[in-house]
């Protein structure tokens, strides 16, 4: 008898365990939990973008009934500033109020609607001033007010190769097209809104458990500003109703651990949806300025860029945002000579960091709408010009980087191309406008367009990226069990799934258990930069083959043979040729074998801040889309036909999950090209809701083509690639590309609007 790898292994898509509880309504998320005796938290929020907080008076507040405790500036223990990167964020507002929402004061009381009464009665004497909510003269008006003392920029980055600014190199252009992009601010738009239960310790401490992307961040964090000892400090993963990097910064959770230290109770926080969008921060909206020569065939010659970021009130991940747009800013193609400049800014908008896509997204819509633009100048198909520059395994990227995995995107042109495109638009075929009848088809036109994107996979710039992994096999009732310990946080991706599927193939045992996330193992890094299956896939495949050697020096002490070769499957060790040898629970009796490893991905390295030289990277992945649109011109309206996509994955290590993120992915880009925007006037939000800011629904969602591609990276865990960033980037200027083809309007921002469209036609018929 030949034993066979499970059937839930790598390369399978087995059930999610939380899958089907998630679509029954069963599953818990951080907002339903609940123990006996909790408190209700609430915030109070400055309804200014900028002003000085003259005084606060809590009294009023303090004399509704069941009202426990309420807190300002003044009560917080320790630290009185977090951050992820930059401590620069007041835990609350620490005399003055920098962004349109900010945390002023917070409440704990027996009830809800206690808590929202006394947040109402707080007094607040503000004196209002002038916001800070220009981008560009916030960086570089001499004359603008400082946001922060140290001044208004977090982080300039540039990226020098070449002699793009010589006027030699620009003469051997035969085409230069410069133009500008502009990307509003998108909202990562989880539907599970921020929440968690701080349960005070009989040791002084505190267990939190709450909806995060990381638990030891958050930790290191917290207890400064609690000023509490680390270990005092205990957090464990609750259900997470999406992320996409808006939980990678701290919301309630030091708020809910002072009221609960506070009022000796459990405290229970979560915000509804109008909270939300002011409790976490956003995508970086961006201006930015390109410059491309190219030569008559196509090839770049030289490429310029100025990059714009608005990093919002306070720094977040803005300082990672930069270098990621400056490295990746010129896209998967190779150029000889360019020159950008990247700036984050501070300013009194709100604050932006972690969105999916990480700086990326923004530089994609700009560098493939001049790969557009070039085109048409040179009468090449969209597709040639990006397959003549495409890099590949060899390729410098713009900071001097060797990509040193396979690159196939050339390739994923081919494969794109070769996809059949969607049949003409008949009668009885849905119009843009849907359901509303808003037309019958008079206006609308059909637009192709392309987009392509790379982007970095795992933390970058020399930051110690490590994850932990606790693998333990034992024998319960005469078969083999195995559980996987993380502190990764599963925010919907299929982490936890895929985490058994590691264990699995590696120990050859169908019952393995996935332990809920918590901070009594190692850091497992952040779920965000599409890193947690390379990362803490990479640790749970060391710390299983860590168990697989200890199982086989146990066999050979009790006298079992255990040939060259041998490995581990159904239950069993085994031979090289697959004969079972001997029963896994005989080999272990009432032993338990545990092991915990560490893993870390090569080393990278900061990029030099005056030349933006260095291999700051870990890996490279790449997306390309082809977007077909019908467009209303005269009413503005975009209705997205289809979207196929091509995407190099290294490995599939779960077919169904990694189908879920690319469509995800594309979901997401789609939004930000035709619909979502928090639309921020004078610093202050006005459309903080899902009533106003639109996300796309199943109904705006179009067939999508869909290849896989796998050419593994050695370097990485199982060959993978990082997946679920990088169709993000390339849906978004696939589908403006397609509505310019449609409509021959330039377009340089998203999201298009309908008065992007429809008013310059108006004023072409009425000028016509």
């Amino acid at each position: 008898m030949t034993i066979q790898a499970s059937a839930a292994g790598i390369g399978d898509s087995p059930t999610r365990p939380d899958g089907t509880p998630k679509v029954l309504g069963a599953f818990g998320y951080a907002s339903d939990l609940t123990v006996p005796g909790m408190l209700h938290g609430a915030t109070l929020r400055s309804p200014h973008p900028r002003a000085l907080i003259k005084s606060i008076d809590v009294g009023p507040a303090l004399a509704i009934p069941g009202v426990r405790a309420v807190l300002t500036a003044e009560d917080i223990p320790g630290t009185k500033y977090y951050g992820l990167i930059a401590q620069d964020c007041p835990v609350l507002a620490l005399g003055e109020v920098r962004y349109h929402g900010e945390p002023v004061a917070i409440v704990a009381a027996d009830d809800v609607a206690a808590a929202r009464r006394a947040v109402a009665a707080i007094v607040v004497d503000y004196e209002v001033l002038t916001p800070v909510t220009d981008l560009r003269a916030a960086l570089f008006d001499p004359d603008s007010p400082k946001v922060h003392a140290g001044g208004n920029v977090v982080r300039h980055q540039p990226v020098r190769r070449g002699r793009a600014d010589d006027p030699d190199i620009r003469a051997l252009a035969d085409v230069v097209v410069t133009r500008e992009y502009q990307v509003g601010m998108q909202d990562q738009a989880f539907l599970g809104p921020e929440a968690g239960l701080a349960v005070p310790a009989a040791d002084g401490g505190v267990d939190l458990h709450v909806a995060t992307q990381w638990l030891h961040a958050d930790a290191e964090q917290i207890a400064p500003c609690l000023g509490l000892a680390p270990e005092l400090v205990r957090m464990t993963l609750a259900g997470v109703g999406g992320a996409f990097g808006g939980r990678e910064d701290l919301s309630m959770q030091i708020h809910a651990a002072m009221l609960a230290l506070r009022t000796g109770l459990p405290v229970r926080m979560t915000y509804n949806r109008r909270e939300s969008f002011f409790g976490h921060v956003h995508r970086h909206p961006a201006v930015m300025r390109y410059t491309h020569g190219a030569r008559r065939d196509g090839t770049l010659v030289f490429v310029t860029a100025e990059i714009l970021l608005d990093g919002g009130a306070y720094a977040s991940t803005t300082e990672a945002v930069v270098g990621n747009a400056a490295s990746l800013g010129v896209g998967p193609y190779e150029v000889e000579h360019l020159a950008i400049d990247a700036y984050g800014a501070y300013t009194n908008n709100p604050p932006c960091g972690a969105m999916r896509g990480f700086g990326a997204v923004q530089t994609c819509f700009a560098y493939e709408s001049q790969m557009d633009a070039l085109a048409a100048e040179l009468g090449m198909h969209p597709l040639d010009i990006r397959a003549r520059n495409a890099v590949k395994q060899g390729s410098v990227t713009p900071t001097g980087q060797v990509i040193d995995a396979p690159a196939p995107v050339a390739e994923m042109f081919a494969q794109l191309r070769a996809m059949p495109l969607p049949p003409d638009r008949a009668a009885g075929d849905l119009l843009p406008g849907g359901y509303g009848n808003t037309t019958h088809g008079e206006g609308v036109r059909r637009g192709v367009g392309y987009g392509v994107g790379i982007k970095n996979i795992c933390y970058s710039e020399g930051f110690d990226d490590f994850s932990t992994a606790r693998v333990t096999l034992s024998a319960a009732d005469g078969e083999p069990a195995v559980t996987v310990h993380t502190a990764a946080a599963e925010v919907g991706q299929g982490l936890v799934t895929v985490q058994g599927q590691i264990a699995r193939t590696e120990l050859g045992v169908e019952r393995v258990a996935v332990a809920q996330a918590d901070t009594t193992v190692g850091s497992a890094g952040s779920s965000s930069a599409s890193r947690q299956s390379y990362m803490t896939g990479g640790a749970v495949k060391a710390a299983c083959e860590a168990v697989r050697e200890r199982v086989f020096s146990l066999a050979r002490e009790r006298g079992f043979q255990v040939a060259e070769g041998s490995r581990l499957a159904g239950g069993k060790i085994v031979s090289a040729s697959g004969e079972p040898l001997v029963d896994l629970a005989l080999v272990l009796g009432a032993d338990v074998v545990e092991e915990t490893r560490e893993y870390r991905h090569r080393p990278t390295g900061p990029l030099d801040r005056m030349t933006g030289q260095g291999s700051s990277h870990v890996q490279f992945a790449f997306a390309a889309h082809r977007a077909v649109v019908d467009v209303d011109v005269e009413l503005g309206l975009v209705r997205v036909v289809r979207l196929d996509v091509v995407q190099d994955v290294g490995r599939i290590m779960n077919r169904q999950s990694l189908e879920g993120q690319i469509q995800g992915g594309t979901a997401q880009g789609l939004g930000l090209a035709v619909l979502e925007e928090i639309v921020v006037a004078d610093g202050k939000v006005r459309n903080p809701s899902f009533t106003d800011y639109l996300i796309p629904t199943i109904l705006d969602m179009p067939p999508m083509g869909m290849r896989i591609l796998e050419y593994p990276d050695p370097a990485a865990p199982y060959g993978l690639r990082g997946a679920g960033e990088p169709p993000t980037l390339s849906s978004t200027p696939a589908i403006a590309a397609a509505v310019r083809d449609a409509t021959g309007l330039a377009l340089g921002r998203v999201p298009i609007r309908p008065e992007h469209i429809a008013v310059p036609a108006q004023n072409a018929a009425r000028d016509g």
